[in-house]
């Protein structure tokens, strides 16, 4: 008999809890004729994400933006690493100028931050949900909340949403998201704090994706896809190449999401327009397939 490991189990009793609230609200999965009004590869929801430190062409702020503007992306989702700080202006006005908006900004930069108000945009703020040690649940909620609220007081001046993102550990599971999102709306007043939820970081919660989606949906700022395989073998795979996607991508379609959705790159063995466009492409196909079968 296989054992549930405590963390699991109790993750696993929390998300239950939080699909009853759920189901209760009107939040969880609609029936078929509910499908999202959308399709799934719309260009005005599509996020380019993980591009900048990944790209193995190594591109400036041009370059990237003309390699975006070829694929038909209308977002980007933009980190970077210290290299690129000097090049953070350039990055706004490039993708002003070839009509891509800046969608998102990973972490936090008070020199971005600076420049945004500079330039009057507003991109999502992404950030790691934190971890934190503690005796019980709800300390470990109000414990990751605390941790927040400088950044949550800091994105709220910048008129900036700040979405939590999952990447591993305990603040990376869906209930704990969820749970620190609403302690942030209860106690700081903090509407402007939602989910970003990552598949390349998601791979525990194959088999109960309908579920995590149902009680994560209220909060979702953007939802990033990726090829999924059974133990992450490998952990970044295109759309259209893994085991899971065309399931997921069909409770994603019958769960009405409507927002926006992440297509990486990350792979820095290959030209991030290579990498894109075969996310791009498989999206295409198994949306096609999705629709015909009404599914």
């Amino acid at each position: 008999m296989r054992l549930v490991r405590p963390f699991v189990f109790q993750t696993r009793m929390a998300l239950a809890g939080l699909l009853v609230v759920a189901v209760v609200t009107g939040t969880a999965l609609q029936a078929d004729d509910a499908a999202a009004t959308r399709r799934l590869d719309d260009p005005d929801r599509l996020v380019a994400w993980c591009v900048v430190p990944f790209d193995a062409k190594k591109r400036g702020p041009r370059e990237r933006a003309e390699m975006l503007q070829r694929l038909g992306f209308r977002k980007l989702a933009y980190d970077w690493r210290a290299e690129h700080i000097p090049t953070f202006e350039e990055e706004i006005l490039e993708l002003k100028q070839h009509g891509i908006e800046y969608f998102a900004f990973w972490d936090v930069h008070e020199e971005a931050l600076r420049l945004f108000e500079k330039h009057g945009i507003h991109p999502q703020i992404w950030k790691t949900a934190p971890s934190p040690r503690a005796d019980t649940q709800e300390a470990r909620v109000a414990a990751a909340g605390r941790q927040m609220l400088p950044l949550v007081e800091r994105t709220r001046q910048a008129g900036c949403k700040l979405g939590l993102y999952n990447h591993g550990g305990w603040g990376g599971e869906p209930a704990n998201l969820v749970a620190v999102c609403r302690w942030l709306r209860e106690n700081a007043d903090a509407d402007h704090v939602g989910i970003v939820y990552n598949l390349h970081h998601g791979h525990g919660h194959i088999a109960d994706f309908a579920e995590s989606l149902a009680v994560m949906q209220p909060y979702l700022l953007c939802l990033n896809l990726n090829g999924m395989n059974d133990n992450a073998q490998p952990k970044i795979v295109s759309l259209g190449r893994g085991q899971h996607e065309r399931g997921l991508l069909q409770i994603i379609r019958k769960s009405g999401y409507d927002g926006p959705i992440g297509l990486l790159d990350h792979r820095n063995e290959l030209d991030a327009e290579q990498s894109l466009r075969e996310n791009l492409d498989g999206l295409r196909e198994l949306t096609t397939e999705l629709e015909a079968a009404g599914r």
